[in-house]
């Protein structure tokens, strides 16, 4: 932890910043100033700046793109999670989902120190490609539209048995700001579409990279099929939604199940016993 402090001050920082953000937005659910909550926005940007900074260094000093052990995709986790929220409280006027987005970056911060790895380590020959990042940042970006779609089907949940949450998807002044009562539900759908769509583009990213590399666009590593199992949950969600008329809690749980498959397709893949055979075993997992 000594070394994290005295070698790494972005890393500090950065989690000091969205522990902070996280502070400011929890007030702002109670506060009727908007002073409260932009300056919640605004330390939530700072922490994606120090969080950005972190990572750049991070490349810097690996001389390749930092997401190859499972500290650095979580540093990089906790920026897209962040990063996507904002979007998002920009797109839709509303903080009330900034207590959760700072919950989800600070902890991938705070998981990543359990997995530290002050050893550089090279990418082996078939990550050496141009196909790499692209690849990564797609489902990245993914995951984090993956996480704000949950979030708010908690938030969605918890409405339908707490007054002081349905309290806080009302019209209220510093945290919802359009002057319109959230729809939770398009919500959720839209971040979904949004993270389905992404995950689309990471399989054939993928697939294109695969074929480059081994001479085959599917080659059944653990990892691309669990990819695909997220993505048929996500497919099923909307179609479930879409053409049969799933609405409300069975929509809402069925949007949180294909988070967690996400997360034990991105962290519990390590778990099977194929895994270690996979290409995309992080190191330091």
């Amino acid at each position: 932890m000594l070394y994290i402090l005295a070698e790494h001050p972005w890393f500090v920082a950065a989690s000091a910043a969205y522990a902070t953000a996280l502070a400011l937005y929890a007030a702002a659910w109670k506060s009727t100033r908007q002073v409260v909550g932009r300056l919640a926005t605004a330390v939530m940007c700072a922490a994606l700046a120090m969080n950005l900074a972190l990572i750049a260094g991070r490349w810097i000093q690996a001389d390749r793109p930092p997401f190859k052990s499972l500290f650095e995709s979580l540093v990089f986790l906790s920026f897209t999670t962040g990063a996507v929220y904002l979007v998002m409280e920009r797109l839709y006027r509303t903080r009330i989902f900034g207590v959760l987005a700072a919950v989800g970056s600070f902890g991938a911060l705070a998981y990543a120190v359990t997995k530290w790895d002050a050893e550089i380590v090279k990418l082996p020959p078939a990550l050496q490609s141009g196909w790499f990042v692209p690849h990564v940042v797609v489902y990245f970006v993914g995951y984090g539209a993956a996480f704000f779609a949950t979030a708010v089907a908690v938030v969605q949940l918890a409405a339908g048995r707490w007054q002081w949450v349905r309290n806080l998807v009302s019209v209220r002044v510093g945290t919802v700001l359009s002057g319109q009562a959230l729809d939770l539900e398009q919500i959720t759908y839209d971040a979904v579409k949004f993270s389905f769509t992404l995950l689309t583009v990471g399989l054939l990213l993928g697939s294109v990279w695969a074929k480059s590399a081994w001479g085959d666009y599917w080659v059944w590593d653990p990892k691309e099929n669990w990819s695909l199992v997220t993505w048929l949950v996500y497919g099923a969600y909307l179609h479930l939604r879409r053409v049969k008329g799933w609405r409300g809690e069975r929509a809402a749980w069925l949007a949180i199940v294909g988070f967690g498959v996400v997360m034990f397709t991105y962290l519990g893949m390590e778990l099977l016993p194929t895994a270690q055979q996979s290409a995309h075993v992080y190191t330091g997992q």
